[in-house]
Order: C-alpha cells, then structure tokens, then sequence
C-alpha cells in the first residue's frame, strides 16, 4: 500500500465524512476542482462560500446525489462510490429549500419519510412523535404543512432528516429565505444537535452563522478550498482586531491608507466604494487615538473611527477579495440544471 493510500485509511477510520480531492464539472462550469476536507465524529463543519463556491455540489456527491469525475468520498468509513446504498443508510440531508408534502400533516410528512426508510409503520409514526415533541411541533402535528410558517417548516423539514436517526446530518443552506427569528430559532436547534452529538456538514454563504455553529471551517471559492481552520484561528490570520475608519470622499482613501500604514500588521482593506478602510492590527489598545492623531495631523476629514473583533467577513475578503455575499463568477451549475433533491433515503 502507498503512503498516500495508507494516509487515506487511516483518515477513513478515524473521520465521520471525508471529501478526497473532488472534480466535478457542469458543462464549462467546474463546480468542484480537488475539493477535500473531514468532518470528525461529532462535530460541526462550516463549508462557507458564496453562491456558486461549490458547497451544494460537494453535498450532493457526499450524499449520493451526484457522481463527480474524479475524487473519493466516505461517510462513516464507507466508500460513497462504491457502496451507495449502504452510505445513504448514514445520511440525513436538509437541503436549501425545505422538502416537506404541503398536503401532508406534519406527522404524516415524518411517518412517510420515515416508510422511504423502510421503517416499520409503527416505528414511524413512534420516532415522528419523538421529533415532533423535541422540535416544538406537537401542537402542528395534526396540521395540515401548506398553514404552517418558514421556521416551522424548516424545522420539520431538519427533523425529517433524522427520522432514521442518521450518524451524519448535512444541512445545505438550512436558513436561506427565513426571517431573522426563525433564522435564530434553527440556530439554537442546529446547537442543540451538536451538544447532542450529532456530526453536521454545515454549508452556508452567512459568516455569523458558521462562527456561532462551527466547530472548524472550510472556506471554498470557484470550487476550491482556499482556507480552513476553527473560525478563531482563521480571524487571528488575518490580524486579530480591527480599526474601522468611515469617511465621505472616496478621494481620501489613498490618503487614509498612507496615514495608517504604519499601525498595520496586515493588507489594509478599501471597501465600500472607497467611502471604508480597514485596519488590521494585532493589540487594538490605544490604536484608536493614536488614528485619530494620524488622519488630524495629515488633515483629513472623517466620519468615524472605531475598534472591532475581525470577523469571517474579513477572512473571505482577505483571501479572495470579494465579499461572502457576492456571487462568484462561475454559479454553481447545478443550482440551474439539478433539481432540488428530496430526502435521501435507500
């Protein structure tokens, strides 16, 4: 066995899921090109990126769904390529829009997901009452879905991924399109299941989300991974703390950049069509004042300075130069050519 195959089982054994240097392409369009990453037994991974960085075509291969051209994926030390139908067995996936029969009562959604698992009926309907009872959904479970509201039918939608109890959770996207308080409310559910014990493959496009949830991070642009770390190791590499200094004229940028080169310990940032920069710098004591002498000294108007915690924002503009909300320049193709996919099951 080569060093690099031994490598490879020993990271099999040891990893809940496992991404081996995936290549997957949609006509001209490479959404994959050598994505790997691990997910370790009970843990949390953030796959961050914009729209069309690759993350749903890397949970859609994790999970079956899509065959890439080259490249290995395990879950739970099984082969996905190989052994399909034993990996999905493994698996329970939410995807970005939520999966759930709107002529359906929530319970009959979960019992109907849980007989595509070849559960037997009563097993199901049992296991529909457990889920129902710990998402907060009992009083909902006699009604009918098309009456229920976004964060409802989200969290049925994430319930119904672990009707088979699952070892391996993917939520691809889980709060795309719900107001903020449901948007909370599946955080602290999404939480939960962590503490609890469950893996989780995270994908999401929100930086606050991947830093609250997150145990490590894999940051994926034009489908590569360009960083990974916990989501503080990969703040402190781009320079710890921040000064934030607003101003008027776009015309001043150059001059503020030259003013407080010498505080930065890192690329100084110009956003916000050169109205913002942003100063990385290792101690923020004292650099407050000490820009605010800077710009006076070099008599340059300002609207305000102030200190901060870098954030994964900061990260993602450092690394590719654009913004996590900003789409990438090549959309992930199967966002326009792939159906959503519906619960996996065998």
């Amino acid at each position: 066995m080569s060093t690099s195959a031994q490598g490879l089982a020993s990271r099999v054994s040891g990893a809940a899921v496992i991404a081996d240097d995936l290549y997957k392409s949609f006509g001209e369009t490479k959404a994959l090109a050598g994505v790997s990453f691990e997910v370790q037994r009970g843990t949390v991974l953030g796959l961050l990126g914009p729209n069309g960085a690759g993350k749903t075509t890397a949970v859609r291969v994790l999970t079956t769904l899509v065959r890439p051209e080259s490249g290995r994926a395990f879950i739970d030390g099984i082969d996905v390529l190989a052994e399909p139908t034993k990996a999905k067995a493994r698996i329970g996936l939410t995807g970005q829009y939520a999966a759930v029969d709107e002529r359906l009562t929530g319970l009959e959604n979960l019992e109907h997901v849980g007989r595509l698992y070849h559960l037997p009926i009563s097993t199901a309907k049992e296991r529909g009452r457990e889920l129902l009872e710990r998402f907060d959904l009992v009083d909902a479970s006699d009604r009918v879905v098309k009456g229920y509201s976004g964060g409802m039918r989200r969290r049925l939608d994430i319930a119904m991924s672990l009707i088979a109890k699952p070892s391996v959770l993917m939520l691809d996207e889980p709060t795309t399109g719900l107001d903020p308080r449901s948007r909370l409310a599946v955080w602290d559910l999404i939480e939960e299941l962590g503490r609890g014990g469950t893996t989780t493959l995270l994908t999401t496009q929100y930086l606050d989300e991947a830093d609250r949830l997150a145990d490590d991070v894999v940051v994926v642009d034009h489908g590569r991974v360009i960083a990974t770390g916990t989501p503080q190791v990969l703040k402190q590499q781009v320079g710890g703390d921040r000064i934030e200094i607003t101003f008027a004229d776009p015309c001043d940028a150059d001059r503020v950049v030259e003013a407080l080169r010498e505080q930065a310990c890192g690329e100084v940032l110009v956003l916000d069509e050169r109205r913002r920069v942003i100063v990385p710098v290792f101690e923020v004591q004292g650099m407050v004042p000490e820009a605010v002498r800077r710009l006076d000294r070099s008599e340059i108007p300002f609207d305000d300075v102030v200190a901060r915690e870098s954030t994964l924002d900061d990260v993602f503009f450092a690394l590719t130069g654009h913004g996590a909300s900003e789409n990438g320049a090549s959309a992930e193709a199967e966002s326009e050519s792939e159906p959503e996919p519906e619960k996996v099951a065998s």
